[in-house]
Order: C-alpha cells, then structure tokens, then sequence
C-alpha cells in the first residue's frame, strides 16, 4: 500500500509497511528461527527504541570502529562522489536518524546538484521526524521517505534524475551471500543507467580487533543483544528470562564473519503465548542472532560484478579499517 502519511511542501512519506506488517513479519520471524536447528533470529528486530538507543551508545565506544572509520571515509570521500556522481538524488537504504546523510547532502549541494533525498526505512517515526528537519535545514529540498523492507520494497523507491543509492554502515554484512546476490540483482534491476551505489563494508582484519568490537568490556553490546529478547517478550507475550541467555562472539574463519549469538546457562522452556509456541532450551544451546561480515576491496568488487555493477572508485580507511566503494550498472545490450 501506499499511503501520503505527511506532506507538507516538500515532504511526502509513503508507507509500505505498518505495525500489523512488521507484527506479522516478527512472528513469521519468530516461529521460523525458534522453530529451526540451530535456532536463530534475524538482526531486523534488535532496533526498537531500546536497541536503537543501544546501538548508538556502541557506536561511541572505543573497541567499536566502523562507524568512525566510515565517517572519516565519508567526509574525506564526499565530495569526490559528488564530483564523480553529479547525483541530484540521495537514496538511503536504512536511513534511520539520517546521520551520515548530512556529509552527502552537504558534498552534493556544494557541486550545484541537490535536488531530493530519499530515505528508506522500516520505522516510519525515525523517518518522519529525521526527514521534517532536513526539510528545514535544506532550502528547497525535496523529500521523499519511504516506510518499506529493502527485501520487499526497493521497487517502490521514487525514480528519475540520477541517484546515488548509499547503502552504509556495513548492514551489507549483515546478509548472508545468497542474501547479497539477491539484494545487488534486484537492486541493480531497480537502477537506471545514471544511477550509482555507494556501498559501505567492513574489511577483514586482525580479529583480536574484530570481536572487540561486539564483546565490549562494559558489556553494552551483551544487553543490545539481549534485548532481541526483550521485543519478543513485549510483542509476541513471550517468558524469556534475559539474565539466563549470555551473550557470545564468535570468529567464522571460513565464511569470515563474526556471529552474535546468545546461549542458555541453564535447561529452560520458553513460551511464545501469542504464537502458541513452547520452545526448549538444553544448557549451553545457543540461539544465532546476527552475523556480520568481513570483506576484501577484491570480494567487493567481484561481488558486485557478478549483479551487472561496473566500479567506479573505491577507498579504504587507514588502517584497512572499512571501505567505501562507488559503482554504477553496467549497461544493458
């Protein structure tokens, strides 16, 4: 569906995704991955406003660099991307708070070329509220927020002028390869030929820094993981006792991602009462949360070329720390 939920002069929001979509969605989610072996969830559910306010107080953390590590990229980086793209669209996949856009915004409006910004996310709240003010802090600016899953809904993104589709903060990672062939296939089929990506991903490194980064000593990561459980409990009446699921990292050298996951200390039965769900839990089982990827500046690019993406430019953080890279489809015969 598509809704003109606010629209003021410059502003337009259409919903594709309400609170019955994502209540339904969690349970699907839910009933699946409690249902499976191993048991696992998607990483979708940890960022209610509890998990949002998390997450942000990991990105200020010491251990946790891509956040930081993307930022100096963005800032260092903007304005070639600007001059490279001459984008008068901004596309941002999972905008939330709209952060990072500001560097962006600010590199294409200074080559002349701004004309609207499109953030996509499935909280229309964080939308609404990010996207009014850059409506006041950017004279004539056009926006145009979409409430909708980058899984379901990319087709619904606004097209004309060329875009530059920023997809940041490493949620690449985020999917598992499968997953990644079939976000750049369809997102590639969505993109017209002066359109560009802007792909942010984390790189392979020494991983003594790699699980740091999501086992912080101040255990801030442990209660962001922690509180997937929460959301469950509050959304689905669900029983689980957080204090009795700890919170685990682990290195995969083989698929070279890092794995969030939460493990029982104890035999324990938990009840989805919404659901009609009874789930046990042996001592020691562990339920799979989230992975997050690690890539090389080689695996990126053949990746993208596999889905018709042509490079453009790519630049890395000193020391290797995370990469953006910028690329464009390659044209149709």
């Amino acid at each position: 569906m598509t809704v003109a939920a606010f629209q003021p002069l410059t502003l337009t929001i259409d919903v594709h995704l309400d609170a019955a979509d994502l209540r339904a969605a969690l349970a699907r989610d839910v009933r699946s991955g409690l249902g499976g072996a191993p048991k696992s969830l998607p990483p979708t559910w940890f960022y209610d406003e509890e998990g949002s306010k998390l997450f942000e107080e990991i990105t200020r953390l010491p251990e946790y660099y891509p956040t930081r590590a993307e930022r100096v990229l963005l800032e260092r980086h903007a304005g070639d991307v600007a001059s490279l793209t001459r984008s008068d669209t901004l596309v941002e996949l999972g905008a939330g708070a709209c952060e990072k856009t500001r560097v962006l915004l600010d590199a294409l409006s200074a080559v002349g070329t701004l004309r609207r910004y499109v953030p996509f996310d499935v909280s229309a709240d964080f939308l609404e509220a990010s996207a009014t003010a850059l409506t006041r802090q950017y004279e004539g600016l056009g926006v145009h927020a979409v409430v909708g899953d980058f899984h379901r809904h990319l087709g619904k993104i606004p097209g004309g002028g060329g875009r530059l589709i920023a997809f940041l903060g490493g949620t690449i990672g985020n999917l598992v390869p499968s997953q990644r062939r079939r976000f750049f296939s369809e997102l590639r089929a969505i993109m017209a030929p002066s359109d560009h990506l802007l792909l942010g991903s984390d790189l392979v490194k020494d991983v003594g820094t790699i699980l740091a980064a999501y086992d912080d000593p101040k255990g801030v990561t442990g209660r962001f993981n922690r509180n997937v459980l929460q959301v469950i409990d509050r959304e689905l009446d669900a029983d689980f006792v957080l204090e009795h699921f700890a919170h685990v990292v682990r290195w995969d050298p083989l698929e070279q991602w890092i794995e969030m996951r939460l493990r029982s200390d104890r035999d324990q039965v938990v009840h989805v009462g919404a659901l009609g769900l009874t789930v046990p839990f042996g001592k020691g089982e562990e339920l799979l949360t989230e992975i997050s990827a690690k890539f090389t500046p080689p695996g990126i690019r053949s990746e993208l070329a596999r889905a018709g993406f042509v490079l453009d430019r790519q630049w890395g953080a000193d020391p290797g720390d995370f990469l953006l890279t910028l690329a464009h489809p390659a044209s149709r015969r």
